[in-house]
């Protein structure tokens, strides 16, 4: 019985080994990009992959559109309202709709409306009113934030699927520094996890909130957030606990000091990384599906980077100009920029 049990502690210890030793992070050395939608009039900052795997944006000139992938044709529109220039910088979507938010006076709020065409849900006029960017923690609760009014940030909430939409009182958020908001730059100045969600600030600020909007703190991180242009443009989270952002100045983009924080404790420490290397200004990061926070891509109009180490270092592998990347799975992503969306397949 004693050799049958030590047999047994070693095949689990072997196999124990074996699970913690399958992750190997890839090398990636470049990154082909294939544009999918081409167009001169269009700047893209906001896209989303549905749960039918298709691909949603918006942008400006009220322009916004579907891609479905199997038959690669382009469904896309005009949404109108009065005689005002459109620009949509926030979508995001449900199991059943998908939203789009204009910035700007009046902020107008549009879902997948019964009839086919987007229905109106939420207006704003409230003076300064800007949105940034948007998302759902599941199919009934979604946010939005926007720059702050009133001495506070700019945040709506809905809890009915996106029907209606409340604007939280500042009496119950952390008071905003002057002129703090949020940048409009990729749809990621906001990430989602669980109950909790992280919203990131031009002034280097984090507000975090464990219950879904319910009570909000703040914390101030290391980020560069000296100048106007400076602050945090992106924050994307693998889990609970990992954590990474990106910014810098978008005038000055190839400086890259302080402009790339991290956190492994859920967002209550942020700690600078990869200081004074590359990459510079970037607009959108993201972790990688299913690749244990270990595997990063950040892009911006400058490029595209990858780091394999949490973002501890990065390599450069492009010099193709986007605004905002969304991963389909752990090597092929779509990004949106300068007149036009590409599919990107990264490649080692």
């Amino acid at each position: 019985m004693k050799y049958l049990l030590i047999t047994f502690l070693l095949v689990i210890s072997l196999c124990s080994c074996e699970q913690k030793a399958e992750f190997i992070a890839r090398d990636f050395k470049s990154v082909d990009v294939e544009t999918i939608l081409e167009d001169s009039l269009l700047s893209i900052r906001a896209i989303e992959i549905l749960n039918d795997k298709s691909l949603a944006f918006a942008g400006n000139n009220g322009t916004f559109g579907l891609y479905n992938p199997n038959t690669k044709m382009w469904q896309t529109s005009v949404q109108q309202y009065d005689s005002l220039n459109l620009h949509f910088r926030a979508v995001a979507h449900t199991a059943t709709d998908f939203f789009m938010l204009s910035i700007e006076n009046p902020a107008l709020l549009y879902k997948t409306g019964d009839d086919g065409r987007m229905q109106l849900v939420y207006k704003e006029t409230t003076e300064g009113v800007f949105y940034d960017a948007m998302t759902f923690w599941n199919n009934a609760e979604g946010i939005a934030v926007g720059d702050s009014t009133k001495g506070c940030l700019s945040i709506i909430i809905t809890r009915d699927g996106g029907q209606t939409w409340n604007k939280v009182s500042c009496e119950e958020l952390p008071q905003a520094e002057d002129g703090e908001g949020a940048f409009a730059a990729s749809n990621t100045n906001i990430a989602v996890n669980g109950n909790k969600a992280w919203v990131a600030t031009t002034h280097g600020n984090i507000y975090f909130t464990t219950d879904k909007g319910e009570t909000w703190a703040v914390t101030k991180t290391p980020a560069i957030q000296d100048a106007e242009a400076e602050g945090i443009y992106s924050i994307t989270f693998y889990d609970e606990n990992v954590g990474y952002a990106i910014g810098g100045d978008f005038t000055k983009p190839d400086a890259n000091k302080a402009n790339k924080i991290k956190t492994v404790d859920g967002g209550k420490t942020w700690s600078i990384v990869a200081d004074e290397q590359v990459p510079g200004y970037r607009s959108c990061v993201q972790f990688l599906p299913k690749r244990e926070g270990k595997e990063l891509v950040t892009v911006g109009f400058k490029g595209i980077d990858y780091s394999k180490d949490g973002g501890e270092s990065w390599v450069h592998l492009s010099d193709e100009s986007f605004y905002t990347i969304r991963f389909i799975n752990d090597s092929i992503a779509y990004a949106g920029g300068a007149k036009r969306i590409a599919k990107l397949t990264f490649k080692e």
